[in-house]
């Protein structure tokens, strides 16, 4: 065998692993698990479900593009930092289920205003773009949102059947 399809059959070999790894199911919550609260730390890429103060379940996520700060306005690939409410879902989003954050408040327009710009909005808690799911963890290699809190299809489905609307969600820096 040539050093050459060795390398090949080496590469897609690897490559073949880090999918079935990227795409390994989190583990179960216990049926009719509810979360009362949802975390989500900036700086340590990770979404975490509460009830009573106590840790349900944490995942790696992926955010806006600009990371760093608060979202200012439209179309400037933050991510909101502040205490905000999941209150409403769409299961026919453009990726797989999403559930929308209630940015903007009303400081948050008051302070877009005060700019001259638009707050922007439609900021979500979702899965990765339909047609793309099997990507899995792979997401995490970079921040590709427009502003929203991305996981993978998987972890989507549990927070999705954790969190009912109404639910608190606190994004820090």
């Amino acid at each position: 065998m040539s050093r050459r399809l060795l390398f090949l059959l080496t590469a897609l070999t690897g490559v073949a692993l880090g999918l079935v790894a990227a795409n390994r199911p989190p583990a179960p919550l216990p049926p009719g698990t509810e979360a009362d609260r949802v975390v989500v730390d900036k700086s340590d890429r990770t979404l975490t479900l509460l009830r009573d103060g106590t840790v349900l379940a944490t995942y790696p996520v992926s955010l806006g593009a600009a990371p760093v700060g608060h979202k200012q306005r439209e179309g400037d690939e933050r991510t909101p930092e502040g205490t905000y409410v999941l209150d409403w879902r769409n299961a026919e989003s453009i990726a797989h289920r999403s559930i929308h954050v209630s940015y903007p408040d009303a400081d948050d327009v008051a302070r877009a205003e005060a700019a001259g710009v638009a707050p922007g909005g439609q900021i979500m808690v979702h899965g990765i773009t339909n047609g793309l799911g099997w990507l899995g963890r792979l997401h995490l290699l970079a921040d590709w949102t427009d502003g929203c809190i991305g996981v993978t299809n998987a972890e989507m489905d549990q927070i999705w059947d954790a969190v009912a609307d109404g639910t608190p969600i606190e994004i820090r820096p």
